[in-house]
Protein backbone atom coordinates (compact mmCIF):
# COMPACT_ATOMS: atom_id res chain seq x y z
CA UNK A 1 0.00 0.00 0.00
CA UNK A 2 2.67 2.49 0.38
CA UNK A 3 3.68 2.37 -3.41
CA UNK A 4 0.13 2.99 -3.72
CA UNK A 5 0.67 5.97 -1.47
CA UNK A 6 4.18 7.20 -3.67
CA UNK A 7 2.53 7.01 -7.08
CA UNK A 8 -0.37 9.15 -5.78
CA UNK A 9 2.20 11.28 -4.74
CA UNK A 10 4.44 11.50 -7.79
CA UNK A 11 1.20 11.86 -9.96
CA UNK A 12 0.22 14.94 -8.28
CA UNK A 13 3.69 15.86 -8.39
CA UNK A 14 3.74 16.11 -12.36
CA UNK A 15 0.70 17.35 -12.42
CA UNK A 16 1.86 20.39 -10.43
CA UNK A 17 4.88 20.57 -12.85
CA UNK A 18 2.60 20.55 -15.72
CA UNK A 19 0.54 22.82 -14.63
CA UNK A 20 3.30 25.20 -13.81
CA UNK A 21 5.05 24.84 -16.88
CA UNK A 22 1.57 25.77 -19.10
CA UNK A 23 1.00 28.64 -16.70
CA UNK A 24 4.70 30.17 -17.37
CA UNK A 25 4.22 29.27 -20.75
CA UNK A 26 0.94 31.07 -21.01
CA UNK A 27 2.81 34.06 -19.83
CA UNK A 28 5.39 33.81 -21.98
CA UNK A 29 3.38 33.36 -25.28
CA UNK A 30 1.04 36.26 -24.46
CA UNK A 31 4.35 38.74 -23.92
CA UNK A 32 5.70 37.57 -27.24
CA UNK A 33 8.59 36.20 -25.73
CA UNK A 34 7.80 32.68 -27.70
CA UNK A 35 5.98 32.14 -30.73
CA UNK A 36 3.75 29.33 -30.83
CA UNK A 37 4.38 29.14 -34.84
CA UNK A 38 8.27 27.61 -34.01
CA UNK A 39 7.47 24.36 -34.41
CA UNK A 40 8.94 23.04 -30.40
CA UNK A 41 7.29 25.84 -28.83
CA UNK A 42 3.90 24.95 -30.76
CA UNK A 43 4.19 21.26 -30.11
CA UNK A 44 5.15 22.07 -26.39
CA UNK A 45 1.96 24.42 -25.99
CA UNK A 46 -0.54 22.20 -27.85
CA UNK A 47 0.70 19.01 -25.89
CA UNK A 48 0.10 20.51 -22.93
CA UNK A 49 -3.11 22.29 -23.56
CA UNK A 50 -4.17 18.20 -24.77
CA UNK A 51 -3.14 17.10 -21.64
CA UNK A 52 -4.50 19.93 -19.32
CA UNK A 53 -7.68 20.61 -21.14
CA UNK A 54 -9.84 17.80 -19.03
CA UNK A 55 -8.07 19.15 -15.45
CA UNK A 56 -9.43 22.75 -16.61
CA UNK A 57 -12.24 22.08 -18.92
CA UNK A 58 -14.57 20.96 -15.38
CA UNK A 59 -13.20 23.80 -13.43
CA UNK A 60 -13.97 26.68 -16.45
CA UNK A 61 -17.41 25.83 -16.07
CA UNK A 62 -17.75 26.53 -12.58
CA UNK A 63 -16.01 29.51 -12.07
CA UNK A 64 -17.42 33.07 -13.47
CA UNK A 65 -16.25 34.73 -17.11
CA UNK A 66 -13.72 37.10 -16.14
CA UNK A 67 -13.17 37.99 -19.71
CA UNK A 68 -9.65 37.36 -21.13
CA UNK A 69 -8.50 36.23 -17.28
CA UNK A 70 -8.43 32.62 -16.79
CA UNK A 71 -8.43 30.85 -13.18
CA UNK A 72 -8.65 27.47 -13.66
CA UNK A 73 -4.89 27.07 -13.41
CA UNK A 74 -4.93 28.53 -10.04
CA UNK A 75 -8.24 26.38 -9.16
CA UNK A 76 -6.20 23.55 -10.39
CA UNK A 77 -3.00 23.76 -7.98
CA UNK A 78 -5.40 24.79 -5.10
CA UNK A 79 -7.52 21.36 -5.96
CA UNK A 80 -3.97 19.45 -6.03
CA UNK A 81 -2.53 20.78 -3.16
CA UNK A 82 -5.59 20.05 -0.66
CA UNK A 83 -5.42 16.53 -2.02
CA UNK A 84 -1.86 15.94 -1.46
CA UNK A 85 -2.80 17.36 2.20
CA UNK A 86 -5.21 15.20 3.08
CA UNK A 87 -3.05 12.34 1.46
CA UNK A 88 -0.61 13.20 3.79
CA UNK A 89 -2.57 13.50 6.65
CA UNK A 90 -4.04 10.15 6.19
CA UNK A 91 -0.78 8.40 5.04
CA UNK A 92 -0.67 6.11 7.76
CA UNK A 93 -3.85 4.26 5.85
CA UNK A 94 -1.50 3.21 3.47
CA UNK A 95 1.03 2.29 5.52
Amino acid sequence: MQSLFQILMLLLGVARTLIFAHFIMSWLISFQVLNVRQPLVGQVWYTLQRILEPIYGPIRRFMPNLGGIDLSPIAALLGIEMIRIVLMNNAGFFY
